[in-house]
């Protein structure tokens, strides 16, 4: 059963929350006549486009499927290509039993500090 509440935000506001607050209830009548100024601006500005033009969809997924084709082409070759460089910077490289080890073991480290760090409780 999970008991966490969610606390009050009147009662969990800082200091900086606090000064907005009363800074706001100073000013709150403090209301500048523009004398329709707004409103005339508002007024003048170009209606906004409700409706995309049609051929926008097709489109634009036209150009998605496209870009989608051409990655399907050119990630199998170049995978094959990076996996090959990785393998031959890697077999260049003379390896001892200590170097694994310690490779195994900074993992190992660096996994149980992950978990750690994710399940622990708030």
């Amino acid at each position: 059963m999970n008991t966490h509440t969610t606390p009050d935000p009147r009662e969990a506001d800082d200091w900086l929350e606090q000064a907005l607050r009363s800074d706001a209830r100073e000013h709150r009548d403090g209301y500048v006549d523009d004398a329709g100024f707004t409103a005339r601006v508002m007024a003048a500005l170009p209606a906004a486009m409700e409706i995309v033009p049609r051929w926008r969809r097709p489109a634009v997924a036209a150009i998605w499927a496209a870009a989608a084709a051409g990655m399907a082409v050119a990630l199998p070759g170049v995978a094959l290509d990076i996996g090959r460089e990785a393998y031959r910077l890697l077999a260049a490289q003379p390896l001892s039993l200590a170097q694994v080890g310690v490779t195994l073991a900074v993992l190992g480290i660096g996994t149980w500090a992950a978990a750690a760090w994710t399940l622990q409780r708030d």
